[in-house]
């Protein structure tokens, strides 16, 4: 009897024992549960709105969606590794970068993001350059293109821009030769200059009043008066004066075999000018222009119109075109000088098309977006906005977003004044219904097992 007195004894705190250790596991346990934060769990969303349909979405360099129809939405849980940052791009725009915060449980965050196009450069065509090759029977000729020196037959001249050009070759004793030949873009010009052989050169002898008149002989430079020259062919021949300050001279004469020619040309002076030119230049172009009242013409594409041979003094001149104020100034001419005239027109004020957007927020210091587009930070005033309705949104950190759509109206000031509410984000909450439904139930099996050892 006693030994199981002794049994029944050990028994009953062995129970004892095991219910004092069941009752704390319940007590804090499930504490310790609902303080540690689960990975996981709460949902809630953030929507990215792009003005670009096509754009992949990334968060923290992680691809998520893509853009259509404006926007996309993705779904985050509120507990996990929260995202800081999400990027915004597509072929052929700069990237768009921005902050991330993450929403409370059931919530949805909306960012924005502009992209904008990357320019592209438009292709240089290649230079229109091609050459000309020129040799002559016998070689040796000196070469002119276009009057100007360009070497000792064989020569190739390169860099020579497509068009028509005048070849002539020039040897002693030998009758001068010219031609003309057609270069192209990436092509070579052949040009054989075949000489004859002068028999009876002659001589021409040239003077000139004042001298030191520049002399062309058959379009190629000979130097300047008085001249000799020997070896020329016994035929006719055209020469040329040109000196600063008199008229240009020119006359055909015809060379001897064997005999010399003299040539005597006196230079008429170009009269004392008594006149100037105004060059007026308008902004924007094809404006009319006036002169002393009196219609002068009209500015080019490039905005300019030359005025010639106006009198020395002093002018009225007006420049007009429909939609802009008229622009007026006196403009002095000099002789032999051009008087720049910038005459930039002020459009006439028409009817006002833009309105003001004045937004404050309390608090304040939150970011304005117009049709999703960042403006400033509040208080804020914008002018010329466009008359007609516009989705305007405030975002501060901390405080739930305020979006409303504003009609502008032309020639106003629109206020919008918006009190944000601050963001509320609920503390997870974790169930521990199934962990105390064990622990009830082991505590049931200990109170079993004691009732049944009394």
């Amino acid at each position: 009897m006693s030994t199981m007195s002794t049994l029944h004894k050990r028994r009953t705190f062995m129970i004892q024992k095991l219910l004092f250790f069941l009752c704390i596991t319940v007590c804090v346990i499930p504490a310790i549960v609902l303080a540690e934060p689960l990975i996981g769990g709460d949902q809630g969303w953030i929507e990215v709105r792009c003005n670009i349909n096509g754009a992949s979405v990334s968060f923290n360099g992680e691809y998520k969606c893509t853009i259509q129809a404006g926007s996309c939405t993705v779904p985050v849980y509120t507990t996990a590794t929260p995202y800081t940052a999400f990027t915004v791009e597509k072929t052929g725009y700069y990237p768009y970068q921005g902050q991330l915060f993450m929403p409370g449980t059931g919530e949805t965050r909306t960012v924005y993001a502009t992209l904008n196009p990357i320019p592209t450069q438009t292709p240089v065509p290649p230079p229109d350059y091609g050459s000309i090759t020129v040799d002559s029977s016998p070689s040796g000729a000196a070469v002119y293109l276009n009057g100007n020196y360009r070497g000792v037959a064989p020569v190739s001249i390169t860099q020579v821009r497509s068009g028509s050009y005048s070849v002539a070759c020039d040897l002693v004793n030998y009758q001068p030769y010219s031609t003309t030949t057609t270069v192209s873009m990436g092509t070579t010009s052949y040009v054989n200059c075949p000489l004859q052989k002068i028999v009876s050169p002659g001589s021409l002898y040239i003077v000139s009043d004042p001298a030191g008149a520049v002399t062309y002989l058959d379009g190629t430079y000979k130097g300047k008066t008085p001249l000799s020259l020997s070896n020329i062919a016994p035929t006719t021949h055209t020469v040329e004066f040109d000196l600063s300050g008199f008229y240009d001279w020119k006359s055909i004469v015809t060379v001897p075999a064997g005999g010399t020619r003299t040539v005597s040309a006196t230079l008429a002076p170009i009269p004392a000018s008594t006149t100037g030119w105004i060059s007026v230049t308008s902004v924007p172009a094809g404006a009319t222009v006036f002169l002393d009242g009196t219609a002068a013409g009209q500015t080019a594409g490039n905005g300019v119109l030359k005025i010639n041979n106006v009198r020395s003094g002093d002018h009225t001149l007006r420049v007009e075109m429909v939609g802009y104020q008229p622009y007026s100034a006196t403009v002095t001419v000099q002789v032999s000088t051009v008087s720049d005239v910038l005459a930039t027109l002020v459009p006439i004020p028409g009817p006002a098309t833009t309105g003001t957007v004045s937004v404050t927020s309390t608090p304040s210091g939150a970011n304005v977006f117009i049709d999703n587009v960042l403006r400033g930070v509040t208080p804020l005033a914008l002018a010329d906005i466009p008359a007609g309705s516009h989705l305007i949104l405030l975002r501060l950190d901390g405080y739930n977003d305020y979006t409303t759509t504003q009609q502008v109206n032309a020639g106003a000031t629109n206020t919008i004044t918006a009190a944000l509410n601050p963001s509320v984000t609920p503390l997870p909450t974790r169930s521990g219904t199934g962990l105390l439904g064990v622990l009830g139930a082991l505590a049931l099996i200990g109170l079993y097992a004691y009732r049944r050892g009394k």
